[in-house]
């Protein structure tokens, strides 16, 4: 299994039950599809570089974990449709 990085930017008008909500719905994806999670850092709410959607901040998660491309392809595919993401990344550790 190859190792990678995922940082993702929530919305930051979801309330506390709602971000514990979309954290947990992508680590369920990531061990559903055969994958690991190493571990998950909440940076918490900061500032945008420019604004995404009218929105000035939004809360930065980064999360480390082992998979295959089947599992990145998936986690990708439902990071574009999810309506809370703002942007991500997907990148390959070596």
């Amino acid at each position: 299994m190859r190792t990678y990085e995922l940082m993702y930017i929530i919305r930051p008008d979801l309330d506390e039950e709602a971000l514990n909500g979309v954290v947990d719905k992508f680590d369920q994806l990531i061990t559903n599809h055969g994958g690991e999670v190493i571990n998950t850092n909440r940076w918490g709410k900061r500032r945008l570089a420019y604004e995404i959607n009218d929105y000035r901040e939004g809360f930065y998660i980064l999360e480390h974990f082992k998979g295959n491309s089947a599992t990145e392809i998936e986690l990708e595919r439902v990071l574009k449709l999810t309506d809370a993401v703002l942007r991500f990344l997907i990148t390959r550790k070596l």
